[in-house]
């Protein structure tokens, strides 16, 4: 696999991680989780809805 396969996969998980801060979730966890499923985790996170503030 080429370099630029791993940076692709790393900055879709960091973008990942802004998304799920956005919508009041762990950015770290979705980081995490980010780097084992890529683009389900992006997918998945389009389609929940945000976490209202307590």
């Amino acid at each position: 696999m080429s370099d630029e396969y791993f940076v692709g996969w790393g900055t879709l998980a960091l973008i990942n991680a802004g998304i799920a801060q956005g919508k009041n979730r762990s950015g770290l966890n979705w980081f995490l989780l980010s780097l084992f499923l890529g683009p389900i985790a992006t997918f998945s996170l389009l389609l929940f809805d945000k976490i209202p503030n307590e």
